[in-house]
């Protein structure tokens, strides 16, 4: 009975409770439960299997550059970071309140590293995140319009609850470029948020996106309740040397 049981488990993809009650019977420990502490036992497994799995998928669907997390983040004072600013960030309710994190800095600094741990963290709280270099997006999006699967692209982005805009400014927008961004920022305003990490400070991105009226339009929806953090120090890639 047993052997079909959990033979019916695994083809109902009942994995977890798959797991759980196989263990249980090789080890011999079902007699140290009660019938109800047994199948509270299963449905925990099952419901911990499931969100794990859908973490991962999350994940996975970020398509993020590389793996980095809030662990691993350094605090030395000379990088000018706050701690407790990002430990409170790492909660994610700056998600819940589609607040932005803006993330600026010179080269090698780390900024995409904590773009990508604040990535990551928005993921294990269940948030669909989407990893983006910034020209490298702006360049698919370009040939999306040519084709005809603008919008198509435009809506897989919009359905993502936190964007990460990977090494935005490195170059001046083009009309194209400065109207494609408008419309990701405008779809994100008060239904998501934005991490952007820049070389740039904040203050000179009016002159890299050009154009006044277009600008204003999206540095206030961007700046907004916006969390801004200006890294400093020597690049920790040098450190690693």
């Amino acid at each position: 009975m047993n052997e079909t049981t959990v033979s019916k488990m695994k083809q109902m993809k009942l994995y977890g409770m798959h797991n759980a009650f196989k263990t249980a019977i090789e080890s011999g420990k079902t007699d140290h439960y009660t019938l109800d502490q047994f199948v509270s036992m299963i449905i925990d497994a099952e419901w911990d299997e499931r969100h794990n799995r859908r973490i991962e998928r999350i994940i996975k669907n970020a398509r993020f550059h590389y793996k980095s997390n809030i662990e691993n983040i350094n605090f030395d004072e000379s990088r000018n970071l706050d701690r407790n600013l990002i430990l409170r960030l790492a909660e994610c309710d700056f998600v819940e309140k589609n607040e932005n994190v803006l993330i600026t800095g010179s080269t090698g600094v780390g900024k995409s590293f904590l773009g990508t741990a604040l990535g990551y963290q928005a993921c294990i709280q269940g948030y669909r995140v989407g990893y983006f270099n910034t020209s490298k997006l702006f360049s698919k999006l370009k040939i999306a319009k040519a084709d005809g699967s603008y919008l198509r692209e435009l809506a897989k982005i919009e359905r993502f609850e936190v964007i990460i805009l990977d090494d935005f400014g490195l170059q001046a927008l083009d009309s194209q470029n400065r109207i494609t961004l408008l419309e990701i920022i405008e779809d994100k305003y008060n239904k998501g948020s934005i991490i952007v990490t820049s070389q740039i400070p904040v203050a000179g991105w009016y002159d890299i996106i050009g154009e006044k009226t277009i600008a204003d339009a999206i540095l206030d929806r961007l700046i907004h309740q916006a969390h801004r953090i200006v890294l400093q120090g020597e690049s920790m890639r040098k450190k690693k040397i």
